[in-house]
């Protein structure tokens, strides 16, 4: 492997030598060795993310390490787009985690205004549904839009197109999610804990991935619409990720039973770290697959 010195990394990233060296100090850079006084690093070494950003931010030590990867792979990326299959591979993944039984190329074909034979009118709704509410989600973003009640509401009237009755209203019966440890609160409760959710999540002073993985499992455990809660709560993940600097992710078809393991840990043992884990590692093949 090929090494640079000091000055040649700082040309590259847009930093002062004298940042890169404090980087060095701190152990911040991958592969970094040093001879006599001259630091020697990678070529292709990832420029570390900017934890002065982070000032005022609660992280613990057990995420450090996780979140300097990620946020790493977010400051060399930042002038990217998301890669332009994403919206087909999100809608289709996010629509099969619910059962949902178009194939990824039907999926497409959908989004285009073909009609698959054979297929139900739910599984097309559901798409059609999935797209609006995932253009409404970017509209947003672009807005700097802050997530409320009615935001939450109208995203999720977008994806249940399927059900218009149920559309952007709060759940009036108990439900039970089949398979969960968790029981959902009773009907009346959900408005009071919606809000109080939103509270908790705008004065959070947690890392932007912790956030966003608490908001999300708070969220399908309070299970606030009768259908649709995890397609949009999906939803609104990636919205968060977005408004904070982040590509939008994919939970894909095969991480199912991971995905609703992770609810059912915070739901057993109050841990958000299994969901922290899965959030992460799909922000890496987001990045990953545009660098």
């Amino acid at each position: 492997m090929n090494n640079i010195k000091v000055a040649a990394a700082a040309k590259k990233w847009g930093l002062s030598d004298r940042r890169v060296r404090v980087l060095c100090q701190e152990a911040k850079i991958e592969g970094v060795t040093k001879i006599g006084g001259i630091y020697l690093i990678p070529e292709n070494a990832v420029k570390p993310a900017d934890n002065r950003r982070l000032k005022g931010k609660i992280i613990p030590t057990a995420y450090k390490s996780l979140f300097a990867k990620i946020d790493s792979l977010k400051e060399k990326n930042r002038d990217k787009q998301i890669r332009a299959d994403f919206q087909v591979d999100f809608i289709y993944n996010s629509n099969a985690l619910v059962g949902n039984t178009l194939t990824k190329e039907e999926t497409a074909l959908v989004l285009g205004g073909k009609t698959i034979d054979k297929k139900s009118l739910k599984d097309h709704l559901e798409t059609v549904g999935a797209r609006d509410a995932y253009s409404y989600m970017l509209e947003l973003v672009s807005k700097k839009a802050v997530l409320n009640e009615e935001l939450i509401k109208k995203l999720h009237s977008l994806v249940l197109l399927d059900k218009p009755i149920y559309k952007g209203v709060y759940r009036h019966v108990p439900v039970k999610v089949l398979g969960a440890f968790h029981i959902p609160p009773e009907a009346y409760k959900i408005g009071n804990k919606i809000v109080k959710l939103l509270d908790e999540f705008s004065k959070s002073k947690a890392h932007p991935i912790e956030k966003v993985a608490y908001f999300l499992v708070k969220f399908e455990g309070i299970h606030p619409f009768f259908n649709g809660n995890s397609r949009t709560a999906r939803i609104i993940l990636n919205m968060n990720l977005m408004e904070n600097g982040y590509l939008p992710i994919i939970i894909k078809k095969n991480d199912k039973l991971r995905y609703y393991e992770c609810i059912d840990s915070f739901s057993r043992d109050s841990t958000t770290e299994p969901m922290i884990k899965l959030i992460a590692e799909r922000l890496e093949d987001e990045y990953n697959a545009i660098s």
